[in-house]
């Protein structure tokens, strides 16, 4: 199976990129201190752990060959006191280590989380959620890694690696010089193994990414898919993407065990080779048997930073990869900014209600045709206009461009005659609210999803808001009442239960101008007959926009606007449509009057008539 497009994810660049680094680590300057703690924890460890084999040279060389007992209680002392010193320090660092680390991902997913809602639509509409989770979750973690065991530890690995160098040299310059002459062979198998474990890490992330993004859209559709009967094809499709993020996991677990036991191979020739060499210069006399204990030892120390300094680069691999996703989120501008100097909204109407003006509108959706071509019209003070069209006319886009989801091509949209780009759009969406057909609610209590926490929003008027649109007598008879616990994205509530929680939202948050965008369309009749009348008298105090293919809804608004390819082909009264043979006219007999020679009445849904689209 071929995995859609945006399930890919995008071609990495270098294994490493310092410009990349640089910006990384500029997460770790506020926690510098702490990072200088843990380097001087490290160093005193390692200096701790190196000096355990010279005590055992000394303990051999000395007290046990003169068969001193007193000199080797003392060794012996001074050997735990090191054990000691060495767990105690280790704790210490890896404490500072991985408290570094998950203050970084604090931080960076802190950010990240903030950059995400500052986005325009168009964003989300190319980025599937499943990747966004796994930048803010996985690939932060990686990062995370990166400092707890990685660039830290690197250098105490470093450092122990030249200090056993040294210790091996001063203690004996020719078993030294046969220890180290392993490192050439290290060196060819490092950079043999690292172009494919480079090339596993890509593979490990694409695939993850793309198990993320397959889970999401199977959670989300579940309903859709056990209606039409997919779970069976559903699981052969995921089955192939999980195997395949199986497969590139294993390749990257090959290629790691294969370096490692290449590491444990030739660690385990060194010591052959000691044993060999050393034990022959002993028994000639030339080497002591604790110089040659300690040199075992130390090559034993020896070969476990280089171990995980192969690690490290696995570690380091997997953070690049995650830190350029990150940065790549980070440098993505959002689309719909605050100008440098923004232009408040200007009060005209006594009750400040404005106007609204679409002047020569021109909007296409990133790679498709126009779908506003030239649109222009304008809503008074307290006016209420109807948009009415065929599905793809560019009703809800209207809504969009109105509260700057997305900007406008060419010409422009004007409240109270200041170009909305002009204006904060905090400011902007504080003054028109959007009701839509199919509304989100959080996992909460309906009360949190009314006022969305907000503390100016007080239990009186959510109160009121749930009158007004007559949602409180459902809500008092569910448990809990406005403290009723609400499943997430609202599961244990009816379709519309939770468009009624929307309208009472919007109302609690009190806008000047109302969108509704196909706002009644999912409740029955009898219901959106008492919304009618109670958003009647709300709509008497805002200017008023609403959207809708039901044409019962929209008999009393003004004005109504026809939008036929992205144009207003007609504009009038209810009434005055109706004298007129046109598209009007046309979807209102489609929806209520009876066709000639049909013997049945229209059919109906619930109480509705069925619509036109």
């Amino acid at each position: 199976m071929t995995s859609p497009p945006h399930h890919e994810e995008e071609t990495l660049g270098k294994v490493y990129d310092a410009r990349i680094m640089r910006r990384v680590f500029a997460y770790v300057r506020p926690h510098r201190r702490l990072v200088a703690l843990a380097v001087l924890l490290l160093l005193a460890g390692s200096a701790a752990q190196l000096a355990q084999p010279y005590l055992i040279k000394v303990a051999i060389d000395g007290p046990i060959a003169n068969k001193d007992a007193g000199g080797l209680t003392g060794i012996v002392v001074a050997f735990a006191l090191l054990l000691v010193a060495e767990f105690m320090l280790r704790f210490g660092q890896i404490y500072c280590l991985e408290k570094i680390g998950w203050n970084v991902v604090y931080d960076l997913r802190r950010e990240v989380y903030r950059h995400l809602q500052s986005l325009a639509s168009s964003f989300f509409d190319r980025n599937p959620v499943g990747r966004l989770v796994t930048r803010v979750t996985t690939d932060i973690e990686s990062l995370s890694e990166l400092f707890a065991s990685g660039v830290v530890t690197l250098l105490g690995d470093c450092v122990k690696l030249i200090g056993i160098v040294v210790i091996l040299f001063w203690m004996d310059v020719r078993l030294a010089t046969l220890t180290v002459t392993v490192l050439p062979l290290l060196g060819v198998g490092t950079f043999f193994f690292r172009l494919r474990i480079r090339d596993a890490f890509r593979q490990v992330r694409t695939r993850l990414a793309r198990l993320h993004a397959s889970l999401h859209e199977t959670l989300t559709g579940m309903t859709v898919i056990q209606l039409f009967r997919r779970e069976r094809a559903n699981e052969r499709d995921f089955e192939q993407i999980n195997r395949a993020h199986r497969d590139a996991e294993l390749s990257s677990v090959t290629y790691d065990s294969v370096f490692s036991a290449m590491i444990e191979l030739v660690g385990s020739l060194t010591v052959a080779m000691i044993i060999w060499y050393g034990g022959a210069r002993t028994l000639g006399g030339a080497l002591t048997f604790g110089t040659l204990v300690a040199f075992l030892e130390y090559a034993q120390k020896f070969f476990g930073p280089i171990r995980e300094l192969g690690s490290f680069y696995s570690v380091m691999q997997s953070a690049m990869a995650s830190a350029e996703r990150i940065l790549a989120l980070l440098d993505t501008k959002p689309g719909i900014v605050a100008p440098e100097r923004t232009t408040p909204i200007p009060e005209r109407a006594p009750e400040g209600i404005p106007t609204v003006e679409f002047d020569d509108v021109h909007f296409a959706y990133a790679g498709g045709v126009e779908v506003l071509s030239g649109l222009s019209f304008s809503i008074q003070p307290g006016e209420r206009v109807a948009l009415v069209g065929s599905t793809g006319a560019g009703k809800s886009t209207i809504a969009r461009l109105l509260i700057r989801l997305y900007d406008v091509d060419r010409g422009a949209i004007r409240v109270n005659g200041v170009d909305i780009r002009d204006m904060d759009p905090r400011e902007l969406r504080r003054k028109v609210a959007v009701v839509v057909q199919d509304q989100f609610l959080f996992a909460g209590t309906i009360a949190r999803n009314i006022s969305l926490s907000d503390p100016a929003i007080t239990d009186e008027r959510i109160r009121a808001a749930a009158r007004a649109v007559a949602a409180e007598p459902f809500i008092l008879s569910l448990t809990g009442g406005y403290d009723g616990a609400v499943q997430e994205r609202g599961a244990n509530l009816s379709v519309g239960q939770k468009q009624l929680l929307a309208l009472a939202r919007v109302l609690a948050f009190d806008p000047a101008v109302l969108v509704l965008d196909e706002a009644t369309a999912s409740v029955d009749s009898e219901t959106e007959r008492r919304i009618q009348e109670a958003l009647h008298a709300v709509m008497a105090a805002r200017s008023s926009l609403v959207i809708a293919h039901r044409l019962s809804t929209i008999r009393e608004s003004h004005r109504i606007l026809v939008l036929h390819h992205g144009r207003i082909r007609e504009e009038g009264t209810h009434d005055a449509l109706l004298t007129r043979d046109g598209i009007y006219r046309m979807l209102h007999r489609l929806q209520f009057e009876q066709p000639a020679g049909a013997d049945n009445a229209p059919a109906r849904f619930g109480g509705d008539p069925v619509t036109s689209g």
